[in-house]
């Protein structure tokens, strides 16, 4: 039976529609959004984002992918983006990675990722069956989370579940 995904076990609140140029549910990742590195040969970058349907005191959002599956009993944080502002409703492909970090507002504020970068980290499971990546985006009744990049993946997940209004996801599959 796998892992439950992330949002299982959260208080439950409205759902946002989260959409995506390049993921699908269930749907296989593309290289472009595997890490390099580990043995990986993928692109890195983060894929195409969009949401609708957040409630009208939403403040900001919070961008997270979380691998309910990988075997370290606590699951592995790929990205991990918060004070996204209230009207930004879309990230392009790559905005969570490198040199395209400059069309993030300047607000936004990357968090450690479990590879220990503030950044996205793709896809980099062990051999084996599928991993399921949950990218979620939660609308958040703050304009400010209250922590800082420094935080661990835990620590910002707290604080946003605290401060969340609405969330969605999508789950794309990864193996090797």
């Amino acid at each position: 039976m796998p892992a439950p995904l992330p949002h299982e076990h959260l208080p439950s609140v409205p759902a946002l529609v989260v959409e995506s140029d390049d993921i699908q549910d269930g749907e296989r990742l593309n290289d472009l959004h595997v890490f390099n590195d580990w043995g990986m040969k993928g692109g890195n970058q983060s894929p195409h984002l969009r949401w609708s349907g957040a409630p009208a005191e939403t403040r900001s959002y919070a961008v997270t992918c979380y691998d309910p599956d990988a075997p370290t009993g606590s699951g592995f944080w790929h990205w991990v983006l918060f004070d996204i502002p209230a009207s930004v409703t879309e990230l392009p492909a790559g905005a969570g990675t490198g040199p395209e970090f400059k069309v993030l507002p300047a607000e936004a504020v990357h968090a450690r990722n479990d590879y220990g970068t503030k950044e996205y980290g793709g896809a980099a499971p062990p051999p084996g069956a599928p991993h399921r990546y949950v990218f979620t985006v939660h609308a958040l009744g703050v304009d400010k989370l209250g922590v800082d990049s420094d935080a661990s993946p835990a620590v910002v997940g707290f604080n946003i579940t605290a401060n969340t209004l609405a969330r969605g996801h999508v789950v794309p599959t990864y193996s090797t």
